[in-house]
């Protein structure tokens, strides 16, 4: 029995006793109930307070209302005890047969164990990453790398339609600089004031010049043109590889020409200014975001007739609102921070509800550590460290793991040390680890033949403490997906996966559950059952690890 079937088995008692005509509820009886662990162990396997959130509806005390529950309880398939405890919170211990049904749910679940459809029927935009293509990948996108995938397989795990989309842009003062800083380099020049540094300059010179001998000798404005085509192009695809290396690849490119080309500014403007929420004033024309709770309002076509920087995010969100997304999300860095409300005024503008069609995810700074001090930067890169030195130092699954491992409005500092280390202070060497056991004991109940029950299954002989906290983890899958789905942090699954590996480790340790039988002794039906549990550990393992990008290694 999980945390959601034993919600529905206290749905059920309230409704009897609602249908008995003891309980009465003007609001009818609850879909769902919150059941959790209790802070102590000796208080049962699970707890709720049901009884405390409907006393007062219900026309009684929160005491009288829990024992009148437990009551009922104690009655129901899959339950051992119910205790009343303090003001009414009910403690509920499990029946070993009913929570060993957990690890045989697993195992026929497989691959789909944890999926939810709580997310069942939204199309989501998903955009990350979005760095414009004038050197490799830093630190900060990489971040967005690793979060934003995994929050797009939990969102496909919990039943959304998802695209990752990547926004870019191949012109503009920051691809100017680019491109004159390629330039100079080609002519053997020093870098503009405001250019790029880096070896990788000098090597994506020394590529377009090999491709068009020419360009370096052309008139000024044709050659910038003639590196800054070439430049970005060689650029972009040096970023892409890298993050399909890195396991993150994206449905749609989305280019910021393609909102002029299409008239999606135009439609844009259009469509605030039948809303109403547009007005003109020196000649320019203004979006009246103060209204809705931005600090100003807002130019969006210039006295020149030009488009303001704003218009291309309000002819991007119509885009992917008429693209069919219900649901948007962008990521951005800590500096972006105060264009979070500007955003969020343009969505209302629309008549879009904020923070339902339009959410905005902030992610915070990286810093790299090695022997306790900051990571010297890329010659390559010249300034910033980039996705290549942070996985040629630590490895793919290592960096993903700990980018998503963290709350990613929080600032992170990552030794490089502490995760290529082998050992149980190295996070994802923990969790992988964990896992290859299980292989490994899988491999080796095949080598003494054993096989797995299938419906004779008993488990009830799962009754060991460390048995009863392994599944009572196990069970805790689904929940834990859902919240991170719903509170958009991946970080809630690296989490419970080291603690679910903890678990497991102490059951391993513990001789009284020994899954393998000793010496000569014949295999009984507990070994059999515990060969079950071991194939449901792994697979919740490889499932979490999944959900992450991360690999699920057979052998350590």
């Amino acid at each position: 029995m999980n945390p959601a079937q034993l919600s529905a088995t206290v749905v059920e008692a309230l409704t009897s006793l609602v249908e008995q005509g003891v309980l009465v509820l003007p609001d009818g009886v609850p879909t769902e109930v919150t059941v959790e662990r209790p802070r102590e162990a000796s208080h049962g396997d699970y707890a709720t307070n049901v009884a405390m959130k409907l006393a007062k509806k219900a026309g009684t005390n929160p005491r009288a209302l829990g024992e009148l529950l437990a009551t009922e309880l104690r009655s129901a398939a899959g339950i051992a005890q119910v205790d009343v405890a303090g003001p009414g919170f009910l403690n509920v211990t499990v029946a070993a047969d009913a929570q060993g049904q957990v690890a045989a749910d697993i195992l026929a679940a497989g691959a789909s164990y944890g999926a939810t459809p709580s997310l069942a029927g939204e199309k989501i935009n998903l955009e990350f990453v979005s760095a414009n293509p004038t050197g490799p990948l830093h630190i900060g996108a990489v971040r967005w790398a690793a979060v934003g995938d995994a929050l797009g397989r939990i969102f496909t795990f919990c039943g959304a339609e998802v695209t990752r989309e990547y926004y870019f842009n191949d012109h503009g003062g920051q691809i100017d600089r680019f491109s004159r800083s390629l330039l100079a380099s080609a002519l053997g020049e020093p870098a503009p004031e405001d250019g790029y540094g880096g070896q990788y300059i000098h090597d994506i010179a020394a590529a377009v010049v090999a491709a068009r001998p020419e360009a370096p000798g052309l008139p000024f404005e044709e050659a910038n043109e003639a590196f800054r085509a070439a430049g970005v192009e060689m650029m972009f695809d040096e970023i892409k590889n890298s993050l399909h290396d890195f396991g993150v690849d994206f449905d749609v490119y989305f280019h910021e020409d393609n909102l002029h080309r299409s008239g999606a500014v135009d439609r844009a403007v259009a469509r605030l200014g039948e809303l109403g929420n547009t007005y003109e004033r020196d000649g320019a024309l203004w979006l009246a975001t103060e209204r809705f709770g931005d600090d100003k309002d807002r130019v969006i076509i210039k006295s020149d007739g030009q488009g303001a920087y704003l218009s291309g995010d309000l002819a991007y969100y119509l885009d992917k609102r008429e693209r069919g997304f219900g649901r948007c999300f962008i990521m951005l860095g800590a500096d972006h921070h105060g264009y979070v409300q500007r955003l969020m005024a343009m969505c209302q503008a629309f008549g879009d509800t904020p923070h339902v069609n339009l959410e905005v995810l902030i992610g915070q700074m990286v810093n790299l550590l090695q022997d306790g001090a900051p990571m010297r930067m890329s010659k390559r890169a010249g300034t910033v460290v980039t996705i290549d030195d942070l996985v040629g130092a630590i490895g793919v699954d290592a960096s993903r793991y700990a980018l998503a491992r963290y709350s990613s409005d929080s600032p992170i500092d990552l030794d490089l040390g502490l995760w290529t280390s082998a050992s149980n202070e190295n996070p994802v060497y923990y969790v992988q680890y964990a896992h290859a056991r299980t292989c490994r004991m899988i491999a080796n109940a095949t080598d003494l033949a054993m096989t797995l029950p299938g419906e004779a299954f008993d488990g009830s002989l799962l009754d060991h403490d460390r048995d009863r906290a392994l599944l009572r983890a196990l069970a805790d899958f689904p929940a834990v997906v859902s919240s991170a789905a719903e509170l958009r942090e991946p970080h809630r699954i690296a989490r419970y996966l080291e603690d679910t590996a903890s678990a497991f480790n102490k059951w391993y340790d513990t001789k009284e559950c020994r899954m393998l039988p000793q010496g000569d002794e014949p295999v009984t039906s507990a070994n059999e059952a515990r060969l079950v549990l071991v194939h449901a550990t792994n697979t919740v393992l490889a499932n979490g690890l999944g959900l992450l990008g991360v690999s699920a290694p057979e052998r350590m």
